[in-house]
């Protein structure tokens, strides 16, 4: 394991977010299907439902896609930013059956408070590893989401099977063509 199993759960929470909005296709047109988003990633703590909520979440959805395209200074100074914003005060808990992790906001916060500071606190912990080459985009063609690699050989290209399987097709044809 590269990191804590929570920052390394906050980086693909962060990850997945980052997806909901690419190739322009909108995975969370709703308060319903962000209801699903933090159920499927076990954000616990309050939520209203409604689309202010979800609009607070497109928009830190937004500033957290930045980082992947981003130099270390500017991570650290959206990090900082989410952590001040967020009134982050990290402390350790433990609950439904996780050990002890970092909880850094209060369960009242609001969601995109309360998911901007994990992923910021896993941020930091990626910045501090000078890991920040672990964060890129998916190298198939035609693809725009986002990933972390967590592979121990740091070589981890695709966003997914379906992406690498389809480059792996495309460059067999290719071979088979010029062969």
């Amino acid at each position: 394991m590269l990191f804590a199993h929570d920052t390394e759960v906050a980086l693909a929470a962060a990850t997945a977010l980052v997806n909901t909005a690419a190739d322009g296709e909108e995975r969370l047109p709703d308060p319903s299907a962000l209801a699903t988003f933090l159920d499927t990633w076990e954000f616990t703590g309050s939520r209203t439902g409604s689309v202010d909520e979800l609009a607070e979440v497109h928009r830190l959805r937004t500033v957290l896609g930045g980082i992947w395209d981003a130099d270390e200074d500017d991570v650290v100074a959206v990090v900082n930013r989410l952590l001040r914003d967020g009134h982050a005060l990290p402390q350790l808990v433990r609950h439904d059956g996780w050990g002890y992790h970092v909880h850094a906001t209060e369960p009242t916060a609001s969601v995109a408070d309360r998911m901007g500071v994990e992923a910021a606190m896993a941020l930091a912990d990626v910045v501090r590893a000078g890991a920040l080459d672990r964060l890129h985009r998916c190298a198939a063609s035609g693809c725009d989401d986002v990933l972390v690699d967590l592979t121990k050989n740091a070589n981890r290209r695709f966003c997914d099977n379906t992406c690498a399987n389809r480059e792996h097709a495309a460059a067999y044809r290719a071979r088979r063509a010029a062969g």
